[in-house]
């Protein structure tokens, strides 16, 4: 079992650590925006949603639509 987990991380090994941390930033807000609803965008919670969004590289039909306002 240890030779696969060396064999998986390996990859990682080579990779500089700039791109590491960039797949970990996608990562991390891919899963931020697939478990938090989207809030409308005239608030300041939706206008950070819509930076992680950014982040999590989710644009076209991959962005969820944010809820209407009745304001």
């Amino acid at each position: 079992m240890e030779s696969f987990a060396n064999l998986v991380l390996a990859p990682f090994d080579q990779t500089p650590a700039w791109l590491n941390l960039a797949f970990a930033v996608v990562t991390a807000a891919s899963a931020v925006t697939a478990l938090t609803p989207t809030p409308a965008d005239d608030r300041w919670v939706g206008r950070l949603y819509r930076v992680i969004e950014m982040l999590a590289l989710n644009i076209g039909r991959a962005k969820d639509k944010a809820p209407q306002s009745d304001a």
